[in-house]
């Protein structure tokens, strides 16, 4: 998959291991290993590499355009389709009867971070580096397709209450954590009227699953 041959294949049967297969380590009691470690890092070494290249790639664009850009390229639902366009998804490992509906959400995309992480502990930032810009952003983004989607449904929203005159507030009818639904709910309220619930594991998904259904209903684009 990286195309060339690991110098230590433990760290990417690590980076497929979901939490819910983790073993206890041999060498720490209490400790499981899974590949939310490598997850952390495979974050950090992807978002500086997307950062670097948008910041090369768009020289006259501010820091705002280069946020939400990388947002954009780098956030779960985008990591869980590119896991999938390169064939990680078949060599994750999880438990399928404590597989939620959270961790499916996220699996692959969250596998695609540890995978990073393990190519950067493997062959180190050079490589890592040029994978990533090659392999991955060349081939399976259209960089310029991305900017000018907007899928950020929040923003929209409000831009659009902002041009006409309209008040917006996200109020959280339901807070997650609880232990059979950990989803958040939020109403999206526009001139004191609820005007769509959204659901999500985080408020900020909760916030733009409700943009998206007003969006829709607003037809706002």
């Amino acid at each position: 998959m990286i195309g060339v041959k690991p110098y230590n294949i433990r760290l990417y049967r690590l980076a497929m291991q979901h939490s819910s297969v983790a073993a206890e380590s041999d060498n720490v009691k209490g400790f499981k290993e899974s590949n939310e470690r490598l997850e952390y890092l495979g974050d950090a070494i992807l978002g500086a590499v997307v950062a670097e290249y948008l910041f090369k790639k768009y020289p006259y664009k501010d820091e705002g355009f280069l946020t939400e850009v990388r947002s954009r390229i780098v956030n779960r639902e985008s990591l869980n389709r590119l896991a999938f366009k390169i064939g990680l998804n078949k060599f994750v490992e999880y438990e399928g009867k404590r597989h939620s509906a959270q961790s499916h959400k996220s699996i692959y995309g969250d596998a695609m971070e540890a995978f990073l992480g393990a190519v950067y502990l493997d062959k180190g930032f050079k490589f890592s580096r040029t994978y990533i810009i090659n392999n991955l952003l060349q081939q399976h983004y259209d960089i310029d397709e991305v900017v000018e989607t907007n899928t950020n449904y929040k923003s929209l929203i409000i831009e659009w209450a902002q041009k006409n005159g309209h008040s917006v507030e996200f109020a959280i009818s339901k807070p997650g954590g609880g232990k059979s639904n950990k989803q958040f709910k939020v109403n999206l309220v526009v001139d004191g009227e609820i005007m769509a619930t959204g659901s999500g594991y985080s408020k900020k998904k909760a916030e733009q699953d409700a943009a998206r259904k007003t969006c829709d209903i607003l037809d706002v684009s």
